[in-house]
């Protein structure tokens, strides 16, 4: 069993079950499924969202993989992601709990409790109206620039997403948003994988995922290219750049490595 609380929930579940005490957080129901609960909670007046998945069973496990999809058997994933993030410094949620029990993959009981970010507005829904009425070019360009440095750096840091959508980029508004000023954390983290390295498959996932979900938003071919030059850049820089002359700015391996991004994002590289 594991098991890792923070306050205030160290302190509201002292001497407590607290597999039993986060099935009993009552709040706003976002998701309710038969092997995955997700809500928002308050304590003392501050939100927090809480996940409980429950096991998944042979069965769902044996389908996910005989389609080709890794099935999610826990809060485990989640913890881990934010925590790698947390390491390398990408802005993302704060988790203040966590367990997991059960060796017996199919029937895991395991739960993850993080801080609310509030206020805040995910890039999809600031980005709604640019179509019709386009944003500020500099802030357009920092928020390209933002994400995909964002990206990079959690791709270099061994992490893929697999939902990496516009989505999932809070950008927070607690104060004015400018070009020069402004803060975005990425969120729902709990299908991304977490190893000392990943693969140019999952990180082209990760990057055809972002384009599919800003193809509506008015960008041009020269704001594609930007951002995803800026993110093979930030992930070039890997912990065997150094060893491996395929990394180095230039050479021909990075050159494919870039087409095979284009590729993965429906461009070019000649366009």
């Amino acid at each position: 069993m594991k098991l890792i609380l923070a306050e205030p929930f160290k302190s509201l579940w002292a001497g407590r079950d607290a597999f039993s005490a986060v099935e009993g957080l009552e709040g706003e129901v976002y998701r309710e499924l038969e092997a995955r609960r997700t809500l928002r909670t308050e304590v003392a007046g501050n939100g927090y969202f809480v996940k409980i998945h429950r096991g998944i069973g042979w069965g769902e496990i044996f389908k996910n993989l005989l389609t080709a999809k890794l099935p999610v058997l826990g809060a485990g994933q989640e913890w881990r992601a934010i925590q790698r993030l947390h390491e390398v410094g990408v802005p993302t949620m704060t988790a203040v709990a966590y367990g997991e029990k059960g060796s017996n993959p199919a029937d895991q009981h395991s739960f993850i409790v993080t801080e609310e970010l509030a206020p805040t507005v995910s890039l999809e829904d600031f980005s709604i109206d640019w179509t019709r009425q386009a944003p500020e070019p500099r802030l357009k360009r920092a928020l390209i620039a933002e994400v995909a440095r964002m990206t990079g750096m959690m791709h270099r840091a061994g992490v893929n997403h697999r939902d990496c959508y516009i989505c999932h980029f809070l950008l927070h508004t607690d104060k004015p948003v400018t070009a020069s000023d402004f803060k975005l954390s990425i969120i729902d983290l709990h299908r991304a994988q977490t190893r000392p390295a990943i693969t140019r498959r999952w990180r082209n996932k990760d990057l055809a995922a972002l384009y599919f979900s800003a193809l509506d938003i008015g960008l041009t071919r020269r704001d594609k290219l930007r951002f995803l030059s800026r993110a093979i850049s930030c992930c070039r820089c890997a912990r065997s750049c150094a060893k491996k002359p395929r990394c180095w700015p230039g050479s021909r391996a990075r050159r494919t490595n870039c087409t095979s991004a284009n590729s993965a994002m429906g461009m070019r590289s000649d366009d």
